[in-house]
């Protein structure tokens, strides 16, 4: 983990190309989040954390990358792949059981959104939540070197 006199805190890993390693990685995040002083924001994340990390096995090629980084006052992640697929949020009827995990991040994230790379295949999925001014205020005064 990489850690700043201001306050900012990111962490950064390459992962396996399987969907075993997402359960792991989950934990992982969680872990992270209760170290930055971010635990009420748990759920949400890991959450997000595990769409966007299907999405890439499923639909993506390797190297897939998981960054997370926390400054004074939002918390942003993104998982980043190799695939020529893009994500497309799709119309789907009550009954569908798939297909839910862009509309999912939307849902939970204060922001969200894809970044593609010119000129190659891949793709950035990313979210980002902003920190209420006590949770931000904790986490700033938290910062060990």
């Amino acid at each position: 983990m990489i850690q700043t006199p201001d306050g900012l805190r990111a962490v950064c890993w390459e992962l396996p190309d399987n969907l075993e390693m997402i359960g792991k990685t989950r934990r992982l995040v969680k872990d992270v989040l209760a170290n930055w002083t971010l635990s009420a924001l748990a759920d949400d994340v890991v959450l997000v954390v595990g769409e966007l990390l299907a999405n890439a096995v499923t639909y993506g090629q390797p190297p897939i990358r998981l960054s997370m980084w926390a400054g004074t006052d939002r918390l942003c992640l993104r998982v980043t792949d190799h695939g020529p697929e893009q994500p497309r949020t799709l119309k789907l009827g009550l009954e569908s059981l798939h297909g839910r995990g862009l509309a999912i991040v939307a849902a939970l994230a204060h922001e969200n959104g894809v970044t593609r790379p010119i000129g190659r295949p891949g793709k950035t999925v990313w979210a980002c939540w902003r920190l209420p001014a006590r949770a931000a205020e904790d986490a700033f005064t938290r910062v060990e070197l």
